[in-house]
This record gives C-alpha cells, structure tokens and sequence, in this order.
C-alpha cells in the first residue's frame, strides 16, 4: 500500500551525454535526479519518473503525490519577467525549456483540482508560485547572502550556506522548527505569492524560502533537501500526506 509519488524531470539532448554512441546524436533524453527517488523510497514511497508526455489529468488521477524538481530558471514570458540573459555555465542543460514549464505548471494545477500532495524544491519552488499566478525576481542582488553557491555537493552532506527563519504555526515551521540552516543553489526567487500561497519562511536576507498553501498538503522550499544526506522531513511529510490518497482510492 505504499503511495505513489511522482517525480518530474527535464529532457536533455544526447549531444550532452559524455561517453554516448553518436549515432544516437539526434535523440533526446529524460533527466532525473537519482536522490529524489532515493529519498523517497527511504521515507517509504514508491517513486515514479514522469517524462513531458504525462502532463494531462489522467497521470494525477493514478498517483499519489507530485514532486516539482529543480533545473533551468521558468520562461519570464509566463510570470511577466524580463527577457532571459545567456547562461554561461549550464550549456543546453539550464537552457530555458518552455515545454518543460508547461507539463510542470499543467501537473500542479491537475494535482490541485484534485488535491493530491505537491512539494516544490527549488525550481520546482518557483514553479509551483507561477502556475499559481505569482512572479518571480529575476536576478537576486547580492545583500550579503550567497544564494547561488558554487560549491560542489560532496559525498556527505552539502555546505550549509544560510539560515531559514520559519513563521510560527505555519507547516514549514512544523516541519523544521522556528529556524534551520539550508544549502543554497538559486539566482532566482519567488517575488509575489500566487492565488492561495503564503511565504512560511525567508533568509536573513528576505529572500523567500518556503511557500505553503494553507489548510492544503502543498509545499514549496528553495533549497536542495534531496543534496543532504541524512532523510529531510519534507520526504517523510509528503509519503504521510499521500498514503490516504492510496488508501482513498482503494489502490
């Protein structure tokens, strides 16, 4: 009876792939990071990786939970935002992929209507307050927090590189307490909340770093958890809230 939770990816040239037979140049791959179903399956669900053609409604009606995963920044023609600058050091991988951002905002308004779980990590943060209607800034200054670290993930657990203050009550703060230190990979923000979403945490800073829809099992967090080592709540939080849906719907 474990539940069903759906990972989303993005879709990458072969070209990209080192050591790929180039007579496979002209395909395309689907990316997604191992830690995220790793983490998941340590907090006791079943993961599913979902490619650009599971976007419409049906996919929502058949898992149990969505989860949003980082990558490129969002199209600024959705939210509003200036022409997007040339990004020198992610090549085709962190290229602008409208297609992804219309599956992604699709499966977050499709999980909503029907009021499956979602969590939002990074860009999937960001991704989650635009389908929502909310904006973002386009390019975070630099107010004494590094926000777009370049430190490398290592083996154990990633640098810490900033604290997170939590409001009192809300489901960022059940989960994490009043503050805690997170990991930081991210030039972008959520700027204005969309419909229903409120700001749980922010850096020092003011930078926004958890968004949650209240009354509702939807979350949003800037940082990595999946880069940590140790099991972060928000993995075990989404299997809790998706093991009704399971169970629910007599799966």
């Amino acid at each position: 009876m474990k539940p069903l939770i759906a990972i989303t990816g993005r879709r990458i040239s072969a070209t990209t792939l080192v050591g790929v037979d180039g007579r496979w140049a002209a395909c395309r791959a689907d990316m997604f990071w191992a830690e995220f179903g790793m983490k998941i399956a340590e907090a006791g669900g079943i993961p599913v990786l979902l490619p650009y053609e599971s976007a419409g409604p049906e996919v929502m009606s058949r898992v149990d939970a969505l989860v949003l995963t980082g990558g490129q920044d969002v199209d600024p023609e959705l939210w509003g935002g200036p022409p997007p600058t040339p990004n020198s050091t992610g090549g085709e991988v962190l290229t602008i992929d409208r297609r992804r951002d219309d599956y992604e905002i699709a499966l977050v308004r499709h999980a909503i209507a029907r009021g499956k779980p979602i969590l939002g990590i990074c860009r999937g943060h960001q991704v989650l307050n635009v389908a929502l209607g909310g904006t973002l800034i386009p390019d975070l200054p630099d107010q004494g927090i590094e926000h777009y670290s370049l430190a490398a993930v290592p083996d154990r657990r990633p640098d810490r590189e900033h604290r997170v203050d939590f409001d009192a009550g809300t489901l960022a703060a059940k989960l994490y307490g009043p503050r805690s230190a997170v990991n930081s990979w991210h030039h972008q923000a959520v700027d204005r909340p969309g419909e229903g979403l409120v700001v749980s945490g922010r850096a020092p800073d003011g930078v926004v770093e958890a968004i949650e829809l209240p009354g509702r099992p939807v979350l949003g967090l800037q940082w990595h958890p999946e880069a940590i080592v140790d099991l972060d709540p928000c993995f075990p939080w989404l299997v809790e809230q998706a093991l009704p849906q399971r169970l629910g719907d007599g799966k």
